[in-house]
């Protein structure tokens, strides 16, 4: 191993610690998915490494890296967040393995993908919206009324609501909506934390 792999090693086992216990399990408190996001990190990292000293077509290896996200994907559901958090993961390491005499763009790829993820997630950004699935206890098809209900439900400003299930036999209604609470709301919850 060379100097420059030593380090971009180094580099990737740093960045992969802050990515998942500094920024994702801080933030969301999921074990599973911080011992996930590592992992796959270090996996990836490996395994580019070899690739990239053999004699392999590139071809491969981006089948490999395809293969891996499609497997955990597709074993249990995760939101679009960990999944972002999810290929941020197997990014830095796919960058960090491939062989490179100047580190220097990679550490900057690297840093570039921990500075956006630690702003697009911030608890700051965005904190008035919010999305849940919510169950009436009653079949409402009419979507003035529907949002209204909903709304009062939910303590907030209905910004898109959409009807995943109408059961007139049992007389419910599911509905995938999206919402902004108040101002007054949001400090409330805060205080409440």
């Amino acid at each position: 191993m060379t100097i420059p792999s030593i380090l971009l090693i180094a580099i990737d086992l740093a960045a992969a610690l802050v990515l998942s216990l500094g920024l994702y399990y801080r933030r969301h408190r999921r074990r599973d998915l911080v011992v996930a996001f590592l992992g796959v990190n270090v996996g990836v990292m490996a395994v580019a490494s070899v690739l990239g000293t053999a004699e392999v077509a590139l071809g491969l290896g981006l089948g490999l890296f395809g293969v891996l996200s499609i497997i955990r994907l597709r074993s249990s559901e995760i939101s679009q967040r960990e999944v972002a958090y999810y290929f941020a993961a197997l990014a830095m390491g796919l960058m960090a393995g491939l062989p490179t005499t100047d580190i220097r763009p990679v550490a900057a790829l690297i840093a570039l993908i921990l500075g956006v993820l630690w702003a697009a997630d911030h608890p700051r950004i965005l904190s008035r919206s919010r999305h849940q699935i919510v169950r009436l206890d009653r079949a409402e098809s009419d979507e003035a009324t529907l949002r209204a209900v909903v709304g009062q439900r939910v303590g907030g400003e209905i910004t898109s609501l959409t009807v995943q299930e109408l059961d007139f036999v049992n007389d419910t209604t599911l509905v995938d909506v999206r919402f902004r609470i108040s101002t007054e709301a949001r400090v409330a919850a805060e205080v409440i934390r």
